[in-house]
């Protein structure tokens, strides 16, 4: 296990979503504050707000992608086309060791099911049951690979 799935691994059992939990194991390569990392992810978990869409340590991979390596030219489609291709490589990436990439389908539940906006208690049980720092350390691991292997 490398340095960064440890440390957000540590972040999610700490309490922090799990966009926060992956966004935040990266403050040093962002060069974000770690107040600003966790405002700046805290509406991604559970989905998107608990809405159980798009998994939120997937978010959180996505947001560092662009922090590290998103274009600032609207009207240059080569660029904007190498980054979406990252940010593809990274969905598929998770997708091959999870089959998907939605909160609701990685947890087994239906849609509109367990999304109310209020956040389930962290419990001995709730982290025994959840699959969620699987996902996390997953996503850590895929972000910090694509970051050793670029060459920029």
């Amino acid at each position: 296990m490398n340095s960064k799935e440890m440390k957000a691994r540590e972040l999610f059992r700490s309490g922090y979503n799990c966009a926060q939990s992956v966004f935040c194991a990266f403050c040093d390569e962002t060069g974000m504050d770690f107040e600003s990392a966790l405002k700046l992810s805290s509406s991604f978990g559970g989905g998107m707000g608990r809405l159980r869409e798009v998994c939120g340590a997937v978010s959180a991979m996505f947001m560092i992608a662009g922090c590290l390596y998103g274009y600032t030219e609207p009207d240059n489609d080569e660029i904007k086309g190498r980054h979406y291709k990252l940010i593809q490589d990274l969905a598929e990436k998770f997708k091959k060791e999870h089959g998907t990439i939605i909160c609701r389908e990685l947890l087994g539940l239906e849609k509109g099911e367990n999304s109310t906006p209020v956040p389930s208690p962290r419990t001995k049980e709730y982290y025994a049951q959840r699959p969620c720092e699987n996902f996390i350390g997953s996503a850590a691991k895929i972000v910090d690979e694509i970051i050793k292997s670029r060459q920029f």
